[in-house]
């Protein structure tokens, strides 16, 4: 009995001993971690009850602000966003509910008060709590002028200068108005006077509201330009083509076959007809292939490349990796090449994924990025959104440097790919979409998609001046009619988009 107690009392001295030391883990260790978590009520409590940075456009209008709260709030500031669903996907939100997202997460830290560096003896005596306003790449003119372009369907587009990788506009449908979602206001509620209970905030509707997909599976939450991939069609044959001057320099004169269809049995793995779309015959050198976007010939193309070359050059231009674009990552906004088990050694996979379908998936973004690395000289620039943060005194905190994100061409490769890039679109798939004097490069795409490949997602991008390229653009409309195509779609909407951003709009 004895020494039952002495084993009693020796683990109860051993829980008060990891009692003590979790203690002193919980109140020392990790006061710091714990004081600043911010799942901590007392930090979400105090991120309300301090005014946050503004976040402006490249041309001076303000996206989002800190206003005092309504009357009888809890709080003592809410986040507005004046221009709504416009900027929506790009600045994100700052919710009591549900966090933050878009430029208000990335560049938290500036928007939030924080303590001015001490400078000055000045600097002692006067408030140091400040904020900072972040002013954005992107100008409020283009992106109401993507919106309008774009109307109400769902798409999105892309603007961005292919020499610095700055974005000037993104816009997509379906999208949302971020407002509600920082509402502190109450919905609905039970009781009456002091026992009166909210049981539904604007905020939690709003949410709700957004955060359900459409027939065709799209979140509003979620931007089509640069969180979804779709099936790029013939605007990857800009790859393609990159791959033979790069990789493979002796198929570039070389003459593909004649196919109207390429016949089963023809690639590895192939059990159905490869055809061209609309059914008509095609075949030749690249040069005589890429003005009239030939399937057949740019299948055979890529088998003739090989895998391994073809995922080098599509990984030169960013595909099946993250993009470093300064807003919040997301794994479905990785482009894929012939990624993930969907190439399975089978040739006709690497076929059709060099005409962007099958395996094969791009954001806008990726695409806009492709026609940047032609306009650059084969260097893709690093996209982002900042342009500068400023202090409270206007001081600048911080301006973006431009980066080279990757060299996915030669000069020379993308000096000769850009000369066929003004072939489509004064000769080729896209001949008529520009007017006669403009100075255009440019690739359609139409993917087809669905059951049965009953629809299509379509395509363009382009880059202008072609001989001194200012801005390099990509527009993606999803879900069309079979009959559609990415110049009879998306080629309306780029002419516009590219008119407005060179100043002519």
């Amino acid at each position: 009995m004895a020494r039952r107690i002495r084993w009693l009392g020796l683990l109860m001295v051993a829980c008060f001993v990891l009692l003590f030391l979790q203690l002193n883990n919980i109140q020392v260790v990790k006061a710091h971690q714990y004081a600043n978590s911010p799942n901590n009520p007392q930090v979400i409590t105090a991120k309300f009850t301090q005014t946050r940075g503004s976040i402006v456009s490249a041309d001076g209008v303000v996206l989002a602000q800190s206003v005092p709260a309504p009357a009888g709030s809890t709080y003592k500031y809410q986040r507005q966003y004046p221009t709504g669903a416009l900027f929506g996907q790009v600045t994100g939100y700052f919710s009591y509910i549900y966090g933050l997202s878009g430029v208000e997460a990335s560049y938290n830290s500036d928007l939030l008060s924080h303590n001015r560096p001490i400078k000055t003896i000045g600097d002692l005596l006067a408030t140091r709590t400040v904020t900072d306003t972040v002013t954005l790449t992107l100008s409020d003119k283009l992106q109401t002028d993507a919106m309008n372009i774009l109307g109400g369907q769902n798409g999105a587009i892309v603007v961005l200068d292919p020499t610095t990788g700055a974005i000037e506009a993104m816009y997509s449908n379906p999208n949302y108005d971020p407002n509600p979602l920082t509402s502190l206001a109450c919905a609905a509620a039970t009781g009456t006077g002091s026992s009166r209970k909210c049981t539904e905030t604007v905020a939690g509707q709003a949410f709700q509201a957004y955060n359900t997909r459409d027939s065709y599976g799209y979140n509003p939450l979620t931007s089509l330009a640069y969180q979804d991939i779709f099936p790029p069609g013939s605007t990857f044959k800009v790859v393609t083509t990159s791959a033979a001057y790069e990789h493979a320099p002796d198929l570039v004169g070389a003459p593909m076959p004649y196919f109207t269809c390429i016949p089963p049995q023809t690639f590895g793995g192939q059990t159905t007809p490869l055809c061209n779309y609309g059914s008509g015959g095609c075949g030749g050198t690249i040069a005589e292939m890429l003005p009239p976007s030939c399937d057949t010939g740019f299948a055979y193309l890529g088998t003739k490349i090989g895998a391994a070359s073809m995922t080098t050059e599509a990984d030169s231009f960013g595909f099946n990796q993250q993009p470093p674009l300064d807003l919040p990552h997301s794994s479905f906004q990785v482009s894929q090449f012939l990624q993930p088990n969907c190439y399975q050694n089978a040739e006709v996979f690497l076929a059709f994924s060099s005409i962007g379908q099958k395996c094969t998936v791009a954001s806008p973004l990726q695409m806009a990025m492709v026609a940047a690395g032609i306009a650059n000289g084969g260097v893709v620039m690093t996209p982002h959104v900042m342009s500068q943060v400023r202090d409270s005194q206007g001081n600048i905190v911080q301006t973006y440097q431009p980066t080279q994100w990757t060299r996915a061409t030669a000069p020379k490769t993308a000096s000769a790919v850009n000369n066929l890039m003004t072939q489509v679109a004064c000769c080729g798939t896209a001949a008529g979409v520009f007017p006669g004097n403009e100075d255009v490069a440019a690739k359609t795409g139409t993917a087809q998609i669905g059951q049965g490949n009953n629809a299509t997602t379509d395509w363009m991008i382009a880059f202008a001046p072609a001989s001194d390229p200012k801005v390099a653009i990509a527009v993606m409309i999803p879900n069309q009619a079979l009959s559609a195509t990415g110049a009879s779609v998306a080629g309306p909407i780029m002419a516009q988009m590219m008119a407005d951003a060179l100043g002519g709009g």
